[in-house]
C-alpha cells in the first residue's frame, strides 16, 4: 500500500486509519506487543480521519490540506504495511504470505540478482524491531509541528491527535524488544542447542504462544512457509528454510501427539497451472460480516444477521444494542447456533480439501469467569428487573448489582458479560436520586476491572456519569468523581472525559463536598491534568484559587493533593499567572522549609515555574524576603531525587537574580557626584563644587 499516490492525502490517511480500525488485526508472532501498540496508536486517529472525511473545501483550501496531510498519509501507509506484515505472515519466519505486496519491509535483496528476494526471518529480531522504530519514529515526525490550522478540524480531534504524538514520542525515545523467552526458546530450537529433556515443554510454549494448536493453525504456518520458497525467485534460501521446517514438524508432532483427533496436516493447496497455490474464494454467505473471515461458530441474532460467535458476542459485551450490518436495534441478545450454515461450510470445506474449522473451546480474547448457572440466572434476573417499568425494582435490582460488583473481580466480569452496563447507564438520568446513586455506584465498582473500563467508555457513559457529577444526591456525586477517577488512569479515556464538562463539576464538588467526595474529586482533577488540554479547563473553572485555599487551610486536610494539582498545573501558562496572582510565594517558601518531602518537591517545583513567568522577578525578589536560600540548600542536600533536580535549578536562578540585582545597585557617593557634576555644568564657569553643595544644601 506505501507509495499509493493514486489518492489525495486526505483520502489515504482515512482509508489507513480505516483499514486499521476495521478489525481482524489478529497477531500471533513474538512482536505481538509492538503490533498491538501501533495498531492502537493508530485506531486513536479515528475522529481525526472522520472529521478529514466530512469535510468540504475549496480547490486552494484542498491543495494546501494535501501538501499538509502528504507526511501522515506516507507515515500510516507505511505503518499499514508493517502491521499487514505482522497479521498475515509465518508465525515463525515473520514473512508475508504475498511478499510482493511490501518487499521493502520484509525482504533483503539477494546480491546480483536485483530482482529477487529473501524473507527476512523472525530470528532476525534486530532488523524486525528497527522497522518498528522507524515507523514509531515517522509517524512522530509526521504529528511533529502539525499545521492544525490548515485543517478545519474540532478541538477534540486535535486533542485526540496530540495524544497520539505524545505517546509516539514516548514509544520513539524507549527501547522496546520482543519477547525474550519466547525468542531465546525459538533459537534454542533453530539451532538445537536446546537440552533434549526439556523439548516437549518448550514445544509446548512455543506452540501456544505462536498460536499452532489446531489444524488450521498448521497448514496456513505450512502454506506460509511454502510461499516464503516460491517468492525467493528460484534462489533457494537452504538451511534456514530447512531448519524452520523441521521446526514447524516438531510443533506438529507435538501437537498431533498431544490431540490425537487433529488429524492430518494439509501441506498445500490446490496447485494452479503456473506452479503455485491455487486461491480458494471463500464464499462470501460464508465469512462473518465483521471480520470477513471463515465462520467457525456462526450464530443467530435477534434481527437474523449470522456472525461468528465470539465476535457478536464482544460486540454486545461493549455495550452495543445494534445489529452491526442492519444497525437495528435488536430487541434481545439472545444467540442461536446455525446449525444448518455450519453443515454447509464443513461440506464446502471438505470439497475444498481444507480442514474443517473447529468450534473454540474458549474465548481467549475475553475475560474468563466461573460465574454458576445458577449465578448466572441471579444476575440475568436482576437485569430483568433493571428494564421493569417499576421503579422499585429497578431501585432494588440497581442496589444488589451494586454490591455484587463490590464484592469480588469475578462478578464484576460476570455481570458486564451479562450486558448490564449498557442497562445502568440508562438509570443515570433515572428521577429516583436513590436508583440513580445506586446505578453510577454499580459502574463504579465494575470499572475497577480493567476491561470494563473499555465497555463503560465505549458504551458512552461519560456525559451520564458527569450529569450524576452535577444533579445526583451527595453520595451520587461522590461515586460520579471516583469512577470518573477509576476511567481516567487511561491516557486515552482523558480526551474523552475532559471534553464533556466533567472538569467544572469536579471543581465544585472539591469546593463544596464532604471530605470523601473532595478527596475523589481532586484525585480525578490531578489525573485528568496530566493531559495538557485539560488544564486550561481546570484553570478557567476556577480550580487554581480554591487549590490555594486547600495549601493556606490550617487543618492541612488535602494538603498533599492540593500541592501535587499545584505542580501539575503550574506549567501552563494560564496555570503560572493564576498561582501568581495568588500572592503564594511565602506559603511555597515555608513548604519548602517544612513539608513533607513529597510536598517540598512540588512547592520547588512551582517556584521553579513562577521564576521563569512575566512576573519573575518579583517572585525571585520575594522569595528572597522570605529566605528561601537556606530551605532551598538543605532540599538540593537531602531532598527526593525529583526535588533535589528542582532545588539546583531554582538555586541557579536565585543566583543569577541576586548577581543582577548587586549589578544594577549604584553606591549613593557615586550617585551624589554624578549630581554635582550636572549641576557644576549648568551653573557655568567659575562655581566651586562647595557653591554647588551650599545650594543642594539650601535645596
Amino acid at each position: 500500500m506505501a507509495g499509493d499516490r493514486g489518492r489525495g492525502a486526505a483520502e489515504r490517511v482515512d482509508a489507513a486509519v480505516g483499514a486499521v480500525g476495521s478489525g481482524g488485526w489478529e497477531f500471533r508472532n513474538a512482536y505481538r506487543r509492538q503490533l498491538l501498540a501501533l495498531s492502537r496508536r493508530i485506531r486513536l486517529l479515528g475522529p481525526f480521519a472522520e472529521e478529514l472525511r466530512e469535510a468540504r473545501r475549496g480547490s486552494a483550501e484542498q491543495e494546501e490540506q494535501e501538501r499538509a496531510l502528504a507526511p501522515l498519509a506516507d507515515a500510516l501507509e507505511e505503518a499499514l504495511d508493517l502491521l499487514q506484515l505482522g497479521r498475515d505472515g509465518s508465525r515463525i519466519f515473520l514473512v508475508p504470505l504475498s511478499p510482493f505486496l511490501v518487499p521493502h519491509l520484509c525482504c533483503t535483496r539477494l546480491l546480483g540478482t536485483p530482482d529477487a528476494w529473501l524473507p527476512v526471518r523472525v530470528l532476525d529480531r534486530d532488523e524486525v524491531m528497527k522497522k518498528f522504530h522507524e515507523s514509531i519514529a515517522q509517524l512522530e515526525q509526521a504529528l511533529c509541528d502539525f499545521p492544525y490550522d490548515k485543517l478545519d478540524i474540532s478541538d477534540e480531534a486535535r486533542e485526540q491527535v496530540e495524544l497520539v504524538h505524545a505517546q509516539l514520542k514516548r514509544a520513539k525515545e524507549r527501547v522496546d524488544m520482543p519477547d525474550d523467552e519466547f525468542y531465546n526458546e525459538l533459537c534454542s530450537l533453530y539451532n538445537k542447542s536446546h537440552d533434549p529433556s526439556a523439548e516437549l515443554d518448550i514445544l509446548g510454549r512455543l506452540s501456544e504462544k505462536l498460536h499452532l494448536t489446531t489444524i488450521a493453525d498448521l497448514t496456513q504456518e505450512s502454506l506460509a512457509l511454502h510461499e516464503m520458497v516460491a517468492s525467493g525467485g528460484g534462489n533457494d534460501p537452504g538451511e534456514h528454510i530447512e531448519k524452520m521446517s523441521m521446526l514447524l514438524k516438531k510443533i506438529k508432532d507435538f501437537v498431533q501427539t498431544q490431540n490425537p483427533e487433529t488429524g492430518p496436516l494439509v501441506t498445500a493447496k490446490p496447485m494452479g497451472s503456473n506452479g503455485k497455490p491455487r486461491p480458494v474464494n471463500v464464499p462470501d454467505e460464508f465469512r462473518c460480516p465483521i471480520s470477513l473471515e471463515l465462520m467457525k461458530d456462526p450464530v443467530i441474532v435477534a434481527t437474523g444477521q449470522t456472525y461468528e460467535r465470539a465476535l457478536i458476542e464482544k460486540w454486545l459485551a461493549s455495550g452495543h444494542h445494534t445489529c452491526p450490518s442492519t444497525q437495528q436495534r435488536m430487541p434481545n441478545t439472545t444467540l442461536t447456533p446455525n446449525y444448518v450454515l455450519r453443515s454447509l461450510i464443513t461440506q464446502w470445506c471438505e470439497a475444498n480439501g481444507i480442514d474443517p474449522p473447529k468450534r473454540p473451546t474458549q474465548q481467549p480474547d475475553r475475560p474468563t469467569s466461573s460465574c454458576s448457572s445458577s449465578e448466572r440466572a441471579s444476575i440475568d434476573a436482576l437485569l430483568s428487573k433493571l428494564c421493569s417499568a417499576d421503579p422499585e425494582e429497578q431501585r432494588s435490582a440497581a442496589a444488589e448489582l451494586r454490591l455484587l460488583a463490590k464484592r469480588n473481580a469475578n462478578n464484576r466480569i460476570c455481570i458486564a458479560e451479562a450486558g448490564a452496563i449498557p442497562l445502568l447507564l440508562s438509570l443515570l438520568s433515572s428521577s429516583d436520586l436513590q436508583t440513580q446513586e445506586h446505578a453510577v455506584t454499580a459502574l463504579l465498582n465494575l470499572s475497577i476491572h480493567e476491561d470494563n473500563k473499555a465497555s463503560i467508555i465505549l458504551s458512552g457513559a461519560v456525559p451520564g456519569i458527569v450529569h450524576v457529577l452535577k444533579n445526583g444526591s451527595m453520595e451520587a456525586r461522590e461515586n460520579a468523581a471516583a469512577t470518573l477517577f477509576s476511567l481516567s488512569v487511561v491516557d486515552e479515556y482523558k480526551v474523552t472525559i475532559g471534553g464533556t464538562g466533567a472538569i467544572p463539576a469536579l471543581v465544585v464538588l472539591l469546593s463544596e463536598g464532604r471530605q470523601r467526595g473532595k478527596k475523589d474529586a481532586a484525585a480525578a482533577l490531578f489525573n485528568l491534568c496530566i493531559y495538557q488540554g485539560n488544564k486550561g479547563r481546570a484553570i478557567r473553572a476556577g480550580l487554581v484559587p480554591l487549590v490555594m485555599g486547600l495549601v493556606t487551610n490550617p487543618t492541612g486536610a488535602l494538603l498533599d493533593e492540593a500541592m501535587a494539582i499545584l505542580s501539575i498545573l503550574s506549567s501552563h501558562p494560564e496555570g503560572k499567572a493564576a498561582i501568581g496572582a495568588a500572592e503564594p510565594v511565602p506559603v511555597l517558601v515555608e513548604m519548602i522549609a517544612g513539608g513533607s518531602p513529597r510536598n517540598r518537591e512540588n512547592a520547588a517545583a512551582v517556584m521553579l515555574h513562577l521564576s521563569a513567568s512575566v512576573r519573575q522577578s518579583a517572585h525571585l525578589a520575594r522569595a528572597q524576603e522570605c529566605g528561601i536560600m537556606a530551605p532551598l540548600r538543605e532540599l538540593a542536600l537531602n531532598g527526593t531525587g525529583r526535588g533535589k533536580r528542582k532545588a539546583v535549578q531554582l538555586l541557579e536562578r536565585m543566583s543569577r537574580f541576586l548577581v543582577q540585582q548587586q549589578e544594577d545597585a549604584v553606591d549613593p557617593r557615586v550617585q551624589e557626584l554624578e549630581e554635582i557634576e550636572r549641576q557644576l555644568a549648568a551653573f557655568g564657569p567659575g562655581v566651586t563644587e562647595a557653591d554647588v553643595l551650599q545650594q543642594l544644601g539650601a535645596l
